[in-house]
Formats: C-alpha cells, sequence, structure tokens
C-alpha cells in the first residue's frame, strides 16, 4: 500500500515550490553551504544528492538534465567538473543537514544545508576584496595637498 507516501507541500502552489527548489538547489551547489527553515532543507536533500548523482556520469543527456533541472549553466558546470570529481568515490549522502536554532521572528527551526567534505572558501564567492587601486586613489591627493 502507498498510504502518506507524498511530498512535502510546503504550504506553497506547484509552480512556487518548483522554482524555490530550483534557487535553493542552484544556491546551495553556489556556496556549498545555506541557511534555511528545516522543512525546506529536508525536502531539498534528496533533490541535491540525485543533481550529484546525475553529474557523475559524464553524457550529454544527464548534461541536458542538469540544465534542465537547474536552469543555470554555471551551476551545471560546477557540478559536472568540481562536485562529481569531489564524490566519485562515495556512493551517495552528500549533504548533511545540521539543525540552528529557531528563527527570532516566528519561532520557525533553522537549519543548515551543506555538502560533505565542502569547500570553505565557497561561502566567499560574491564578497568582493579590497582594490589596492582604490586605496591607492584616496591616499593620492592627501599625498598631492600635503
Amino acid at each position: 500500500m502507498r498510504h502518506k507516501m507524498g511530498y512535502k507541500k510546503l504550504n506553497r502552489t506547484s509552480e512556487h515550490r518548483k522554482a524555490l527548489i530550483k534557487n535553493m538547489l542552484n544556491s546551495l551547489i553556489k556556496y556549498e553551504q545555506i541557511t534555511t527553515t528545516l522543512p525546506k532543507a529536508k525536502v531539498l536533500k534528496p533533490q541535491a544528492d540525485k543533481i550529484i548523482t546525475l553529474g557523475k556520469q559524464d553524457t550529454l543527456s544527464n548534461t541536458k538534465r542538469l540544465i534542465s533541472k537547474l536552469q543555470d549553466v554555471k551551476s551545471t558546470n560546477k557540478v559536472k567538473k568540481t562536485l562529481s570529481k569531489r564524490y566519485e568515490n562515495r556512493k551517495g549522502g552528500y549533504t548533511r543537514i545540521i539543525k540552528a536554532g529557531f528563527r527570532y521572528g516566528d519561532n520557525a527551526p533553522m537549519a543548515v544545508i551543506e555538502f560533505v567534505d565542502r569547500d570553505i572558501e565557497a561561502k566567499r564567492v560574491d564578497k568582493k576584496k579590497k582594490d589596492l587601486s582604490k586605496d591607492q586613489k584616496k591616499e593620492a591627493p592627501k599625498e598631492a595637498t600635503a
């Protein structure tokens, strides 16, 4: 019997839920660790594991399926080139969920979902490094006036 064999709807419409999962997958692949609510993390975990498993076999059909699921070529390339190489000896369980307390505003249970053996530097992808040229430009007028 298949009683109670549904899926978590997350109190959203099907289009909203698909978009939410796609965006969270892309963020997880890009940063390799994201903080979200516990139910969302539990829905995301099997999806992320399936994406990594797809990326491990380098075929054209799997590449098209990854692009179709993620809607992002950069994420697809990272899955195929980086993550699939990292987990080629692992048979499953590419992600872990760590409970992270409760959110201040509505007391929702929070969780951190991350890749096992993740790259710690991936968290800093979007953070800008200080440009030396900008610092030199700020110092230059002071030297000229002095």
